[in-house]
């Protein structure tokens, strides 16, 4: 053979080589996330108040809706129960259970009757349910009167509710002409009419029962809810009249959440903290006297943050927290502040917030929990906190395709700072891995341990032979206060350094190729992926998910920009240097990282014009990018197929410009 032929023959058979390890890696990117969208998931787990019965819920396996199960979880051979307010042969989308107070019976939201969800009442020993209620709108948060004979939910009349993480409707006509408030309601657990109590101008996001269940402690704002959280107060409602009291105002770097009355009726406990977004609480446990006044902090200093909480008598609360990448359980004495630690590990856990996944029984120590960690798929479990026993094996199949997960800590400006890094699966020391950097939404947030899913986790990569490092720069929570106000007139400065100092300790414990590193992030996580490429040449391949381009023109394009001011100091017409200085659209002319880009079409939180703005100027400028937006999407993607498609882009750009390959 001559030697042009054999030349030939030899580029050939590379190419041949390169497209078959193209489409190899495809197809374990494709049964990973075909492995991920198979794994059972739990949520809404609930315990009667004598610590017997457990309950949660479940996605229905083949016709769509929801499926609640109860399980007298201490017998002896006992089996999940499901109940339903409908016939039982049919799912519906059914949520919300919240038992009585003497644990016979419990409420819950049902569509059985009506494409409306509406409230039930079930008793427990026969599963035979009744309809309370003729709504027409969103509803949610069932909370029983202490006495077991009243049943307080929230309830948005005509509205659609849903939250900014939802796919906003097509805005069109005369914007916000229409505000749909949600107000506290109450009807009798025996059935008759529902009265609205709280006034229809004031938009109720959170609320709890006196224990004589006379008055609400409310936290609210005036409408439209989704923007204006950040300025809500705490307030008083009285059952009887509905006349309102405002209890506390909070300064503007403060939002609070999860309002809870002691015991004896004297003082409402409370979390107070910078949070950007509703649901996702961190800060300190703040009290305040029941008719008003100061409010004192009672965990000043704490290096946690506390995300939830519930009395345990007269003098103690019981709270969880996020703490140093995982989570806490505690209780605080609310006189002397003492605290004692009942259990710590790498989940986060929380009975209260989005996503819950927590619940105690009256004692105070008998819980439940959907246990789920890098080790772990999720498993519904029972017991005495910190021991629990698990109730379910949905996932006992599922494997873990990550060598291990371990938690690094750091230093950096006088800050202590913590990540979580996973090892490749089938890890060798002697050969050198790339890695991928996810940073985290939020910024009021943290990436603690938890089974890696299909909705913007880039744990599956470790799967597909990538390390995998989730920093909590600062701004997180689990630090206390300080850190977590740490980035604030300083988004991509301080927190960007934090990325940085910790990639280069990952760089000197693990066999990571330097030249091989790429970042990505959803929200947050992705304004902090444009800027970082607009700062640094370090990252070798970026993906920007529902990033932010341009602070000055986000602030009239989105639909919550009352969470700015916190951050920035001022609005974006009052001050509007503060805001370009954090722009990546002020360095673009400095990136240089093939970017892939990512938005949902009606996205609320981080609008797609950010988006295309960026990709925009890449193309100009001639960065290797692309941008794609998802029909109909918001800011949490709702269609599984969206969601893989979505993730198989992700991991396919990192391949293309990383190779997965260990060298």
């Amino acid at each position: 053979m001559s030697k042009p032929a054999s030349q030939a023959l030899t580029a050939a058979l590379g190419v041949l080589f390169f497209a078959a390890s193209v489409s190899g890696q495809e197809n374990k990117i494709d049964q990973v996330l075909q492995q991920l969208e198979q794994v059972h998931s739990f949520s809404g787990v609930g315990i009667s108040p004598d610590g017997q019965w457990v309950s949660w819920v479940e996605p229905a396996r083949e016709d769509g809706g929801t499926e609640i199960f109860l399980l007298r979880w201490k017998e002896a051979g006992a089996k999940p129960r499901r109940i339903s307010a409908g016939d039982g042969k049919r799912t519906f989308e059914e949520s919300g259970l919240a038992w009585s107070p003497d644990g016979t019976r419990v409420a819950l939201f049902s569509n059985a009757e009506s494409s409306q969800k509406q409230v039930f009442v079930l008793t427990v020993a026969s599963g035979k349910a009744r309809r309370l209620t003729e709504v027409n709108g969103y509803v949610t948060d069932i909370r029983w009167s202490p006495d077991g004979q009243r049943i307080a939910f929230l309830y948005a009349e005509g509205g659609g509710g849903g939250g900014p993480l939802e796919a906003e409707p097509a805005r069109t006509g005369v914007i916000q002409g229409q505000i749909h408030n949600q107000r506290v309601a109450v009807v009798n657990a025996a059935g008759g009419e529902v009265r609205q109590l709280s006034p229809a101008q004031l938009n109720v996001y959170e609320y709890d029962w006196s224990p004589d269940g006379r008055r609400f402690a409310m936290i609210a704002a005036p409408g439209p809810a989704d923007n204006n959280w950040w300025i809500a107060q705490l307030y008083s409602l009285d059952a009887a009249s509905g006349e309102m009291k405002v209890l506390y105002h909070p300064p503007a770097e403060q939002q609070i959440a999860i309002p809870r009355w002691s015991p004896d009726g004297k003082q409402i406990a409370f979390i107070g903290g910078l949070m950007s977004d509703q649901g996702f609480n961190g800060g300190d446990i703040f009290l305040i006297a029941a008719e008003g006044g100061e409010a004192r902090n009672a965990t000043p200093g704490i290096k946690q943050s506390p995300n939830g909480l519930q009395w345990e008598s007269g003098d103690k609360i019981l709270f969880t927290a996020t703490m140093e990448g995982g989570g806490a359980i505690s209780t605080l004495d609310v006189a002397s502040g003492q605290q004692q630690l009942l259990w710590k590990g790498s989940q986060d856990l929380h009975g209260d917030g989005n996503f819950p996944n927590f619940a105690v029984a009256k004692d105070c120590r008998t819980s439940v929990a959907v246990r789920g960690t890098w080790e772990q798929a999720p498993e519904v479990a029972a017991g005495p906190i910190g021991d629990w026993r698990p109730l379910t094996s949905e996932n006992a199949q599922q494997r873990q395709q990550w060598q291990n997960a371990e938690s690094i800590v750091w230093e950096n400006e006088g800050f202590r700072v913590q990540g979580w890094l996973l090892y490749p699966d089938h890890y060798d020391a002697s050969k050198r891995y790339p890695m991928v950097v996810e940073i985290h939404g939020g910024p009021s947030n943290l990436k603690s341990a938890s089974w890696p899913s299909t909705q913007y986790d880039m744990s599956a990569m470790a799967a597909l032979g990538y390390f995998v490092f989730f920093p909590n720069l600062r701004g997180s929570y689990g630090e206390g206060e300080t850190f977590t106000r740490a980035n604030v007139k300083d988004f991509g400065g301080g927190d960007l350094r934090d990325v940085l100092a910790g990639v280069d300790v990952v760089l000197k414990r693990v066999p990571v190729d330097a030249n091989r590193i790429g970042i990505t992030g959803w929200s947050y996580g992705g304004y902090m992926t444009m800027w970082a490429v607009t700062q640094t040449n370090r990252f070798r391949a970026a993906v920007a998910g529902a990033g932010i381009a341009d602070w000055l023109s986000y602030y009239g394009e989105n639909g919550i920009d009352e969470w700015m001011i916190p951050f920035f100091g001022a609005s974006v017409y009052d001050d509007p240097a503060i805001y370009a200085k954090s722009s990546p659209i002020t360095f673009i002319k400095q990136a240089k990282t093939p970017t892939l880009v990512l938005v949902g079409e009606r996205d609320a939180e981080c609008p797609a014009p950010q988006s295309f703005e960026f990709w925009h100027a890449l193309k100009t400028l001639g960065v290797p990018t692309e941008l794609v937006v998802y029909a109909g999407e918001g800011h949490a993607f709702g269609d599984p197929k969206n969601r893989l498609d979505r993730m198989r882009r992700t991991l396919a750009w990192f391949d293309h410009h990383l190779e997965s390959s260990p060298r």
